[in-house]
């Protein structure tokens, strides 16, 4: 009987044929895969981007988007509503040859805050992140931005759609992509509801200029937010402050934030005899670790500060000075200041310095709300004591700060010009005066516009021969003028109804007159073409003392009808009959009696009558210059008072409003 297994050669030979048809198999499904494979993902995908394109429909673009890896599909985007996304998510299922479909769709929320944001990923590539309007599709959107990106330079766009975008979005998106031109790898601009916000590192120092430029105009209606860029990294950092001919100060070279720019500048500016300072300086970083920038600019500064020209530079960690000193004093002092007083990691370079004459010969003195500060220079200390001395007691309350330097060529009479305007500027409520060589210059701001106009009549007069004064005083408020038919009404209605008296026999103020003439004041303050003429008034008369001799009668008189007692009546008096002619008043027609004796009889103890009289002051015009005078201290114009010929014609002061 035959065996059922076939021999051991024919199993080997069929194990050996299957092993030589495995790469027969292999073969056929690389073929199929290479070949077959791509075709298939291509049909997909042009299947899912028929249904992608089918959603178009209701808004600005599709919102599908689809992805095909290997066999499955992956639905992006953001859907309308629930029911578009069911939708679409329904069609891509129908799909016969996708294996799988990835569900990755989102619906179009409002977003609260709305932010947009553009980084800077690559030199040659930006990504987009956060949301962008839904109304405006993702294609459109960057079609708006192409202007503001290089042609070479790819996109990532992960921003999702959503409501509650700001007005005018694209313009503010642009102006935001527009600003990673000037920055590095790394920066974000970022557009959060109406505020854009950047950041990063600049790619240069010119870029960094731009950057600053572009960023003090934000589209508008919208503002900037967080600004937080680095200035570019520069291996020569240099700083220079120096001063020109004309006393202006310019700075030039490196600083290295916006801070410190701002901080040299205020330092510059007290330097400068207020001329404008011409700032030059861009901003960079390089400057070493160990030396603290403001320590640095107030050094150069303070150098400057000592000379008439020329300037201090910073250049390679050292500080060299070369230019003129303000005088010889100044030299040892920068070079004290070079020796013992350099900023920390700062060496000293070389100090140039020459002394000139001061041209122009300059001093100040300037009234501010709590001290004096006098500048500039003097010829001696004697000088010096002899100014302190003029501005001291006019200024009592304030705190005198003496900055004035001594040295020689100041102008002739310098101590005299200077006494004759200190108590002018007393008189101001701020101001300066600045003498350059023999021309003295006042400024400030006066509490009354009357006082500016005086001041600027009265102060060149006062001059020594050969100077020069210019007068810019102004009021401190300037006060805004009114209708002057309505201002003589209501002056008119002020001074009507008033009853203002002084005391009898007195030419002071009562405290009642205050209210109505401070009232009065400050309406001709208001009113320039308001005249008021001031009648003053006499006091009531009294009557005239009666005689002696009257008195006597008078007494007998009140006792009419009673006879004297001859036993009281003295033998060594006349006889009541004399006593009563005496008495008696004398008629009109009455002539002097011409008995020598009788005119030029006179009591012994009485004194000699002068032969002439000094006349009284004339009471009611003396008041009304009070008056008059006190409207002047309180801001009206001289030429807004006069003085009425007669006196008033009821008791107490009249005020009459001129046409």
């Amino acid at each position: 009987m035959p065996s059922r297994h076939p021999p051991a050669s024919l199993d080997g030979l069929r194990s050996k044929g299957w092993l030589l048809g495995l790469p027969v198999v292999g073969l056929i499904w690389v073929g199929t895969t290479l070949y077959a494979g791509p075709g298939i993902g291509a049909r997909i995908a042009e299947a899912g981007e028929a249904v992608a394109q089918a959603t178009e429909a209701g808004s600005p673009e599709p919102w599908l988007r689809v992805t095909v890896r290997g066999r499955d599909i992956v639905a992006e985007g953001e859907a309308p509503g629930p029911a578009a996304r069911a939708a679409a998510l329904a069609r891509l299922e129908a799909l016969a040859e996708p294996r799988r479909i990835v569900p990755e769709i989102g619906l179009i929320e409002t977003a609260a805050p709305f932010a947009w944001s553009a980084t800077r990923t690559a030199p040659d590539r930006i990504a987009f992140s956060g949301s962008r309007p839904a109304e405006i599709g993702r294609a459109a959107l960057r079609t708006r931005l192409a202007a503001e990106i290089p042609d070479e330079t790819a996109i990532d766009d992960a921003a999702h759609a959503a409501r509650g975008a700001p007005p005018d979005f694209p313009a503010a998106a642009a102006y935001a992509v527009a600003r990673l031109r000037n920055l590095a790898p790394g920066a974000i601009a970022t557009v959060t509801d109406m505020a854009i916000a950047v950041s990063g590192e600049a790619v240069d120092v010119a870029a960094y200029d731009a950057l600053r430029a572009a960023l003090a105009e934000p589209p508008p209606g919208y503002t900037l937010g967080r600004v937080d860029v680095l200035p570019a990294r520069i291996d020569d950092f240099t700083m220079a402050v120096s001063r020109n001919p004309g006393g202006g100060v310019v700075l030039t070279g490196s600083v290295v934030s916006e801070a410190a720019r701002a901080e040299i500048g205020r330092l510059a500016a007290e330097i400068a005899d207020g001329v404008a300072v011409e700032d030059r300086m861009r901003t960079a970083r390089g400057l070493a670790k160990d030396i603290e920038p403001d320590a640095l600019a107030r050094f150069l500064v303070r150098l400057v500060g000592l000379m008439q020209s020329g300037g201090a530079r910073f250049d390679g960690a050292r500080v060299s000075v070369a230019g003129d000193a303000v005088d010889s004093q100044a030299v040892g002092e920068i070079e004290t200041a070079m020796r013992d007083a350099r900023p920390a990691g700062v060496g000293a370079g070389a100090v140039a310095l020459t002394v000139k004459p001061l041209s122009p010969y300059r001093v100040a003195i300037r009234r501010e709300a709590d001290s004096v500060s006098l500048s500039g220079h003097l010829p001696d200390t004697e000088a010096r004591d002899r100014l302190l001395a003029v501005v001291k007691p006019r200024f009592f309350r304030e705190r005198i700060v003496d900055r004035t330097r001594i040295a020689d060529g100041a102008p002739p009479d310098l101590a005299a010009a200077l006494s004759a305007a200190v108590p002018v500027l007393a008189s101001l409520s701020s101001g300066e005066v600045a003498v350059a060589d023999r021309t003295l210059t006042l400024s400030g701001e006066s509490l009354y516009r009357e006082a500016a106009g005086r001041v600027a009549r009265t102060l060149p007069a006062a001059m020594p021969p050969g100077w020069s004064a210019t007068v810019a005083v102004v009021p401190k408020t300037p006060v805004p003028t009114r209708d002057p038919e309505a201002c003589r009404a209501e002056a008119t209605a002020l001074v009507g109804g008033t009853s203002l008296r002084f005391p009898p026999g007195s030419g002071a103020l009562a405290p009642i007159f205050y209210p109505v003439l401070d009232r009065l004041a400050d309406l001709a303050k208001t009113c320039p073409a308001l005249r008021i003429s001031v009648a003053g008034h006499g006091d009531p008369a009294k009557p005239a003392p009666a005689p002696p001799e009257a008195k006597v009668a008078d007494a007998s008189g009140a006792q009419a009808g009673a006879k004297p007692d001859p036993a009281k009546v003295d033998a060594t008096k006349p006889d009541a009959k004399a006593s009563d002619k005496k008495a008696a008043p004398a008629s009109k027609d009455a002539k002097p009696a011409k008995d020598a004796k009788s005119r030029d009889a006179k009591p012994k103890d009485a004194k000699p009558r002068e032969a002439t009289e000094a006349p009284e002051p004339d009471l009611a015009r003396l008041r009304a210059g009070v008056v008059v005078e006190y409207l002047l201290q309180a801001g009206a114009g001289v030429d807004q008072l006069s003085i009425a010929d007669k006196p008033s014609d009821r008791p107490g002061i009249a005020f009459a409003v001129l046409p």
